[in-house]
């Protein structure tokens, strides 16, 4: 099986307009692979702001969004790279975060990043089986 690279609508444009130089997602081997999403609107192609659940939220639709279009989905997840500003937010994203994943949840890790080159405090990438 190849490597195949898939265009999300709205996110992939968005990603573009930004000067980044990256898939939003591809597919092998039975995976799929998406790239670290920030809370992106990808209709407006804007950073949504708000507060670090806010923008959990934001990131995860994009994730949800981007599994889709690769033929997975977040049940399918099997590894969640969650990057943050700031510690201090861990145990408020756990608290949001078990909305996504009520039974068990893929194995996951949470880096805190000294900056970005964007106004957010998260992105979260992942891993999936292809559904």
């Amino acid at each position: 099986m190849g490597i195949e690279h898939i265009n999300v609508p709205g996110l992939s444009e968005a990603i573009a307009a930004r000067g980044v130089p990256l898939t939003v997602a591809t597919r092998a081997n039975g995976f799929a692979f998406i790239s670290g999403l920030p809370p992106i609107d990808p209709v407006s192609g804007t950073m949504v702001k708000g507060d670090i659940v806010t923008q959990l939220r934001q990131a995860m639709s994009n994730l949800s969004l981007a599994l889709k279009h690769a033929g997975s989905s977040l049940e399918s997840t099997v590894m969640l790279t969650i990057y943050v500003s700031n510690s201090g937010y861990f145990s408020t994203i756990n608290q949001a975060y078990r909305d996504y994943f009520p039974g068990f949840p893929p194995a996951r890790t949470c880096v805190t990043v000294g900056s970005w080159p964007f106004e957010a405090d998260l992105e979260v990438e992942a891993i999936a089986a292809i559904d």
